[in-house]
């Protein structure tokens, strides 16, 4: 995915309303009525939601006489995974060389006596 395009979907799904309403068109087409029902905003709001969506390329909207259906791009979608997976092996490498760091302190702690002060006997 390039970098122009990768910016348009993260700027695309950094709002809850148009992450919620991508979430929802994973489940399948709906008509804009019904993507705008569980929000409380006005209609002329949710067709700017769905016009980023769009212009981002991770919806398609479609007009079928007075009802307008949109559709998620899956491909996009997919792009968007592919990129973040492909952050996930210099992730697990950072979190590799963590624990092995915590697990070096862990085993210098545990062996370094403690001390708890004089015992009775050695203050009698």
């Amino acid at each position: 995915m390039d970098r122009d395009r990768l910016d348009d979907v993260l700027a695309a799904l950094a709002d809850p309303i148009r992450r919620r309403i991508v979430e929802r068109l994973g489940k399948g087409e709906a008509t804009v009525t019904a993507l705008s029902g569980p929000f409380d905003v006005s209609a002329p709001a949710i067709s700017r939601h769905l016009g980023i969506l769009e212009r981002a390329g991770l919806i398609t909207r479609e007009r079928h006489g007075t009802w307008r259906t949109c559709r998620l791009r899956p491909e996009r979608v997919e792009e968007l995974a592919g990129w973040l997976g492909g952050l996930r092996p210099d992730w697990d490498h950072r979190f590799d060389s963590l624990e092995a760091l915590l697990a070096t302190r862990r085993d210098v702690a545990s062996a370094t006596p403690t001390s708890t002060g004089p015992t009775q006997e050695e203050s009698s």
